[in-house]
């Protein structure tokens, strides 16, 4: 009996200390996670000190810039990088560009439903310039409807049309920034 105490007593003792062990480790990579970005953050100045020249022409058509409402300022006063709108005549186009990853950016069809649009229509797609889109129909009220296509383009060129494929790909390294994503919406008659 006294055996069998003995080993059980043991085996428990293993068990929690392999716990503590898992546990310790866990917080480890977390710790060590935190302090790789806090260093990665630390190596790029901030979004205030790096000026954004965006550009003049979409698609071979001149922009025109629009003024951010309060609430877009609001929003990009917190943002990680910049945020413009601009207008080709056809179409608005919200610009940003993104210099950490950040769950701030996130798919324009959560953005669309949490202003009362139903989303319709989801699909990739591709344009005339052989770029891959994500692509949707937004309606609200039966009466508004758009046509919305969004994607993320990294330093090397390389595009994503699912944020959170993005996200995870910045947030590991294996995409480098800064990055632009480009939003563009125009009403569907």
């Amino acid at each position: 009996m006294s055996m069998l105490f003995e080993r059980w007593f043991a085996n428990r003792f293993v068990n929690r200390i392999a716990h503590k062990a898992a546990f310790a480790s866990a917080m480890l990579l977390c710790m060590f996670w935190s302090l790789a970005s806090a260093l990665q953050a630390d190596a790029q100045p901030p979004a205030a000190a790096v000026f954004q020249e965006w550009p003049n022409e979409w698609d071979g058509r001149p922009l025109q810039p629009l003024a951010l409402s309060e609430v877009e300022h609001r929003f990009a006063d917190r943002f990680p990088g910049a945020i413009a709108r601009m207008t080709d005549g056809r179409q608005m186009l919200v610009m940003r560009r993104v210099d950490t990853p950040t769950r701030m950016l996130h798919p324009a069809a959560d953005c669309y439903r949490a202003l009362g649009y139903g989303i319709a229509q989801a699909r990739l797609e591709q344009d005339v310039h052989a770029r891959l889109w994500r692509c949707f129909v937004a309606e609200r009220h039966g009466v508004q409807k758009m046509r919305v296509c969004e994607r993320i383009v990294d330093a090397q060129g390389a595009a994503f049309t699912d944020t959170s494929a993005w996200y995870w790909a910045a947030a590991s390294g294996r995409s480098n920034g800064p990055w632009q994503a480009v939003t563009s919406a125009r009403t569907i008659e």
